[in-house]
């Protein structure tokens, strides 16, 4: 696999976006592309499965991955769909525990990946750094921590809101503005917040007469998203 640089324009300047990577100090930035690799993947592809050995960190560049498990009955619980420039898979750099849920890529998907060993190795000869990737896992233990409460205390329509509004900005990762543009289905949603599909649409519904988004197609178009913040505390 081609080897990464800062010379590599089109890579830096989607990590650029991403508020963890842009933070990071200029040194740390290097080894992170030094010690990367490119991972292509197709459509329906899956990255790794719940139990898998850890096999590094990834960055998604390019493309979806969707996050999920599956019960006993076969049934699949969406847990996120991540967009660039999204990291995740920093849990198993701290426990070196397996996978915790499946990754499978839900288009054609480019990937960076800091391998387990590579990372481990970085680490040793730098653990000044340990503190940016713990950085990198409080923030997924914040986001865990809001969506619980959500789930317990916060009606449909504003858990929605809070969902899309979280989901525009990468979940705080954006280090520039938001997305305007969210590719989800209803029944992805649905799974996401474990609501039916019939709720999500007059939660939608509600969401568009309020000016918050407009609907579309296997997405969602945030319009004004002061108004979409405004109906997640309601």
């Amino acid at each position: 696999m081609p080897r990464l640089s800062m010379t590599d324009h089109s890579l830096l300047a989607t990590l650029q976006r991403g508020d963890w990577f842009a933070t990071l100090p200029a040194p740390l930035q290097q080894r992170i592309l030094d010690a990367g690799e490119q991972i292509d993947l197709t459509e329906g592809e899956r990255l790794f499965a719940k139990g898998d050995a850890p096999d590094g960190l990834y960055c998604v560049l390019q493309g979806t991955v969707r996050i999920s498990t599956v019960n006993e009955a076969g049934r699949e619980m969406i847990v996120a769909l991540l967009e660039p420039p999204h990291w995740f898979g920093e849990i198993a750099l701290f426990d070196n525990e397996p996978r915790t849920h499946d990754a499978w890529a839900t288009a054609d998907t480019c990937l960076l990946r800091l391998a387990q060993r590579k990372l481990e190795n970085m680490l040793e000869l730098h653990p000044q750094d340990w503190l940016y990737f713990g950085r990198l896992l409080t923030r997924k233990l914040r986001a865990v921590f809001s969506a619980m409460e959500d789930m317990a205390l916060t009606p449909p329509t504003a858990r929605l809101a809070r969902r899309l509004v979280n989901m525009a900005d990468g979940f705080g990762t954006l280090a520039e503005g938001s997305q305007r543009t969210i590719t989800v289905s209803q029944e992805a949603l649905g799974s996401m917040l474990s609501l039916s599909r019939q709720t999500i649409n007059q939660s939608l519904k509600e969401l568009e007469v309020a000016g918050g988004i407009r609907r579309m197609r296997g997405a969602i178009v945030i319009v004004e998203i002061d108004r979409l913040i405004a109906k997640g505390s309601e």
